[in-house]
């Protein structure tokens, strides 16, 4: 019971029930200089990106390695893949990056 509490379902569960329970507090909730707590997601999204940005390259290469130790003979080839494959994911995170840095 306690570790099917844990997983990851139930836990993205619990965050997404607890962010709609919230959002409504958070939006008339003035912080002491004035802003509001929605003033907060462009940093929530900066979270966001790095998050998926490790995770995809964690990913890759994990997968990456595992290819490589069942056929040696191509590891070179599929660290080139590796490599530019980690190099567009960077890419794109620095881009989200910079659109969440954006103030509207």
């Amino acid at each position: 019971m306690i570790r099917s509490l844990f997983s990851r379902p139930a836990i993205t569960l619990i965050a997404f029930t607890a962010t709609l329970l919230l959002a409504d507090v958070a939006s008339a909730a003035d912080a002491a200089d004035g802003r509001s707590l929605i003033d907060l997601s462009s940093y929530f999204g900066v979270g966001l990106v790095v998050i998926g940005a490790a995770l995809g390259i964690s990913r890759l290469a994990s997968a990456a390695y595992e290819s490589m130790a069942r056929q040696p003979e191509v590891s070179g080839s599929i660290q080139t893949a590796m490599i530019i494959a980690a190099a567009l994911i960077e890419g794109f995170t620095f881009y989200a990056l910079f659109i969440c840095s954006q103030k509207a």
